[in-house]
């Protein structure tokens, strides 16, 4: 699924405009995007969780060469699902 995906799916269920829909959508991204780059973490209530970790400098190397090196720190964003979606997604697999 896309974005557009989404606007149409938007559209389609609440009735708005195609702009109005777009324009929805990419509100709760930003809002989401200008969270998550805070550093802050992220819960969506029966979805998940979006979390902000740091990771250390590390050693490395150079697949190709062998060469060591380090891996610079940075900050990664994971994802846990809450137990509600695993639950619906693995509900097929049920007997």
């Amino acid at each position: 699924m896309t974005k557009v995906d989404i606007f149409e799916k938007v559209q389609t269920v609440i009735g708005l405009s195609k702009k109005e829909s777009a324009e929805m959508v990419e509100a709760v991204f930003a809002l989401m995007k200008s969270t998550l780059e805070s550093g802050e973490n992220l819960k969506i209530s029966g979805f998940g969780s979006f979390m902000v970790k740091q990771k250390a400098n590390r050693r490395g190397r150079n697949p190709q060469t062998g060469e060591a090196l380090t891996i610079e720190a940075r900050r990664i964003v994971t994802f846990k699902p809450s137990g509600i979606l695993k639950d619906q997604i693995n509900k097929e697999l049920s007997p």
